[in-house]
């Protein structure tokens, strides 16, 4: 569900020996890069909606998605749809990144925005995604009716070769933190950038190491 660019088809494919895979996404530039770049004959692509999955009831042993639930305009229809999608014992599963916990990437960004700009919390996604949490997405799972509900971290090292290499994405203008970040003038960029640069665990090297935390969930349908 909301298979993007085909990553975590390729990985399912790669490591779960499935007889079949079926991809659905709205967005037909990724799912013609996704079957460019997965071109296995066990794999297909299909347009279409995580509210209203194309696909018959019962059918599949897991439906899962990554990085997607919380873009979902209803989340607890989507989860539906991918129970509604599962045989009896089989399993519903996702994943989304701790925005408002351990994706640390983004924490010393937004953290730092708010504390020289309230307003910019209105933008943060760990504002914006309350999903994103074990509670919630524990609940979330539990009211779809699945059944012996897991959540758990994956942490990512994110690793940087210096403050450089953490700051530049955030002056290429796309998504919310670049947009606001090049939305500031000059001298307001420069005291975020500063404020920021305090703020980060920058090593004697001048690396920066810091966690990408997602929160995996899965259930089992009754």
């Amino acid at each position: 569900m909301g298979c993007g660019t085909g990553a975590l088809s390729a990985a399912i494919l790669e490591r779960c020996a499935p007889r079949s895979v079926v991809g659905v996404d709205p967005s037909e530039g990724y799912l013609a890069h996704a079957r460019e770049q997965v071109p296995d004959v066990r794999m297909e692509f299909r347009t279409g909606d995580a509210q209203a999955l194309p696909v018959a009831d019962g059918l599949f042993d897991a439906a899962v998605s990554g990085l997607v639930l919380n873009f979902v305009p209803d989340a607890e229809r989507a989860v539906a749809e991918q129970r509604r999608a599962v045989r009896s014992r089989g399993t519903v599963a996702a994943y989304v990144w701790d925005y408002a916990g351990k994706i640390e990437l983004m924490r010393y960004f937004w953290d730092a925005a708010a504390a020289l700009d309230p307003a910019a919390r209105e933008l943060d996604e760990g504002v914006r995604f309350p999903i994103a949490n074990p509670a919630s997405l524990t609940a979330l799972f539990q009211r779809a009716g699945l059944l012996a509900v897991d959540v758990r971290a994956i942490d990512v090292p994110t690793v940087f070769r210096d403050f450089d290499d953490y700051w530049t994405p955030f002056l290429g203008g796309q998504a919310p933190a670049p947009g606001y970040c090049m939305s500031l003038s000059e001298q307001r960029r420069e005291a975020l950038r500063d404020r920021i640069r305090t703020a980060l665990p920058i090593r004697p090297d001048g690396t920066i190491h810091l966690i990408a935390r997602a929160w995996a969930v899965k259930g089992h349908v009754p």
